[in-house]
């Protein structure tokens, strides 16, 4: 059973009493047999939620409507005396489709969240839940000593619907306005954005917190902070990123109900690559002992340790977490893009189907060369303007981004050694009966009624497929093809001006630096920690050379697929791949990116000068150089005359020997 029919299997309304609190969750679904009495053949289930959980009368009532199909409705809060205090018309599209309201001061007494279906039957009454404001503050929900949370209610489809929803709400906005926020706890201090703020009532959203997390941190950091909210179970898995030509592999896994265990040492593979050169020796697999009674890997000790482990102490015993933040901290310390390749039941993530019923906000992206985004945003095609997908990730700097779905952004390609790349799902954990928490296998996901989603679909295609897939589930209706080819073009245009905000952030700091930025040897450019990782662009200059070939490659993409397009009457494939090609060049001129040079002047460049530049971001990664080098000034002009620093010799020689890399579109394994 697909995610998009997990509803008709789940028709709950829980009431579950929580340290003095009731957590009210509504959800109503009518029987077939109910829906063709009253006339409702399209009746669907709605969730209502009410925040914060306990709602009173100092603080704003704000509620969320979601329903997994397409309901045509308005959302009304109905104050005690039966004044109809707002009203919210605007759905958001899904699935799933959702609605919210606020009352900034409620009244004390009993509200009625209302949903009234339009161009419906008659018999199609509107979904109505009562919500208690009380007059006076309630206590805050209580944390029992030694957790970070309480686990009081489960993943199933109605949690994951919620999840959903509050993912598009937390990056809303429409899809042509540039989002960006310097830190990830700016989104989250938006109360306009985030309908979960201070849901507790413990003002636990005020506080103070310094993680700045990278692209797989990002992801994993969402996940838990509705996890806490919603007293959710939370995991996560300590995992290799890669070795030797094998993929990522995941060993242990911790959850939130021991948080006094943490902080593991890294996978054995992953110390080996990051010790000082060693002879070559047989794969290692690393040995742990089982945890709170979950099974483990089966394991064997390695033949010949390396010689380092020997000389190395032992570390410190981690401190453990005592609140939220410092959860997050340690859980930042572990996880990595590694955990979201990794492809067997020990991963946290498992691949879904492509289609609209699966992607939907929350879906997480594994790129195969080491990034992760996640999609908050399905934009449906109209009116000839292509569908779309919109995602949010994290960059080194800590800065977060929405983009678009294509394919300078969303690099795929199956090669064994990255792992497995493509959109995945949290892989729901459950509890046993025994108490214990645990993760669904693949194959139980598949049978369970509230998933059903697995899919070995994304395994089985190339490249080209996997595009062209995903064309059909943003697009299914025949394109125009000159506004498919602004759409691209508009998508290179961001991901030049996120550059721009990378290459600013290294001259800041290398302005402030009196030493050279340590460069790392081999394919650790693209993953290591420190200066490197956050001011150097060698990632994100990887995937700007493909999305540049993407751009000058669209006029003969059309005429491969040219039957997915609505070719003006009159006109031939060849002639329009013609007058593509035309209106690519005049479009590419005509978008502008400023920079800023070295002196602090301002430098314009055409999105097509960075085009026309492609062979110099070969070599433009380095923080250690100046700005004008790293967008390509030519040496001798008056763009590159306020340049001032260069990459010491020997770092600009190892530039030179990985090259290619770059020239061939081909990324480095570690070895």
């Amino acid at each position: 059973m697909l995610l998009g029919h997990r509803f008709a299997a789940a028709a709950t309304a829980f009431l579950l009493v929580t340290g003095g609190f009731f957590l009210l969750l509504f959800s109503t679904a009518q029987s077939p047999a109910t829906a063709a009495a009253d006339g409702c053949a399209n009746s669907a289930e709605v969730t209502v939620l009410p925040s914060p959980l306990a709602p009173w009368s100092g603080a704003p009532l704000r509620v969320m409507v979601v329903a997994e199909k397409p309901i045509e409705g308005v959302l009304s809060l109905i104050a005690p005396d039966g004044r109809v205090a707002v009203k919210s018309p605007g759905r958001h599209d899904g699935p799933p489709y959702s609605w919210f309201a606020e009352v900034a001061a409620p009244a004390a007494g009993a509200w009625h969240a209302t949903l009234e279906r339009e161009r419906s039957s008659a018999g199609c009454s509107p979904v109505t839940r009562d919500i208690v404001v009380s007059a006076r503050k309630p206590e805050p929900l209580r944390i029992p000593a030694g957790s970070i949370w309480q686990v009081r209610n489960s993943w199933n489809s109605t949690n994951e619907a919620l999840f959903s929803a509050w993912i598009e709400k937390l990056f809303d906005a429409p899809p042509d306005q540039d989002l960006n926020w310097k830190v990830w706890s700016e989104v989250l201090r938006d109360k306009s954005r985030n309908f979960l703020f201070n849901y507790l009532g413990r003002n636990e959203d005020n506080t103070q917190t310094a993680q700045r997390p990278d692209c797989a941190d990002f992801v994993y950091f969402l996940r838990a902070y509705f996890a806490f909210k919603m007293g959710l179970p939370f995991g996560y898995s300590n995992c290799s990123r890669g070795f030797g030509g094998r993929p990522p592999k995941c060993y242990q896994w911790f959850d939130v109900e021991h948080p006094e265990v943490t902080r593991p040492p890294p996978p054995l593979e992953q110390e080996v690559a990051q010790a000082a050169p060693v002879p070559a020796a047989p794969e290692q697999t690393p040995t742990f002992p089982a945890l709170f009674g979950r099974s483990q890997p089966p394991v064997e000790p390695p033949a010949t340790p390396p010689a380092t482990s020997a000389a190395k102490a032992p570390p410190p015993k981690p401190k453990s977490p005592t609140n939220f933040s410092e959860y997050l901290r340690d859980v930042g310390d572990v996880v990595q893009t590694g955990a979201v390749r990794a492809g067997d039941d020990n991963a946290d993530f498992y691949t879904v189907p492509l289609t609209q019923q699966a992607l939907r906000p929350g879906t997480v992206y594994a790129d195969p060369y080491g990034h992760v985004l996640m999609v908050v945003r399905r934009v449906s095609e109209a009116n000839g303007t292509p569908g779309v997908f919109l995602a949010v990730d994290a960059e080194p700097d800590g800065s977060i981004t929405r983009k678009r779905f294509w394919r300078g952004n969303f690099l795929f390609v199956h090669e064994p050694s990255l792992g497995s790349p493509g959109f995945k799902h949290f892989r729901p954990i459950m509890r046993e009966k025994s108490g214990s928490l645990r993760r669904l296998s693949n194959a139980e996901i598949r049978k369970n009624q509230q998933y059903g989603d697995f899919s070995l679909e994304q395994s089985q295609m190339p490249a080209e497929d996997f595009y062209d897939r995903m064309d059909d589930v943003m697009s299914p209706g025949p394109l125009d093809p000159l506004r498919a080819m602004t759409d691209a073009i508009t998508s290179l245009t961001e991901q030049v001006k996120t550059r721009v905000t990378s290459v600013e952030n290294g001259r800041k700091y290398q302005a402030k630096q009196t030493l050279d930025t340590g460069m790392p040897d081999g394919a650790s450019i693209f993953e290591t920690t420190g200066a490197w990782e956050d001011y150097s662009t060698p990632a994100r200059d990887f995937r700007l050379l493909i999305a540049i070939d993407v751009v000058r490659g669209f006029p003969d993409r059309f005429a491969r697929r040219s039957d997915r397009y609505a070719i003006p009457t009159g006109k031939s494939v060849a002639g329009m791949k013609t007058e593509l090609q035309g209106v690519l060049d005049s479009e590419l001129a005509s978008r502008k990116i400023s920079y800023t040079r070295s002196d602090g002047s301002q430098w314009t460049l055409s999105v097509k000068d960075v085009v026309d530049r492609a062979a110099d971001f070969e070599m433009a990664y380095n923080p250690n150089d100046c700005v004008e080098l790293r967008w390509g000034a030519p040496g001798s002009g008056e763009e590159a005359s306020t340049c001032k620093r260069h990459a010491p010799q020997a770092q600009r020689a190892k530039m030179s020997e990985y090259r290619a890399w770059f020239r061939e579109r081909h990324w480095p394994a570690h070895s």
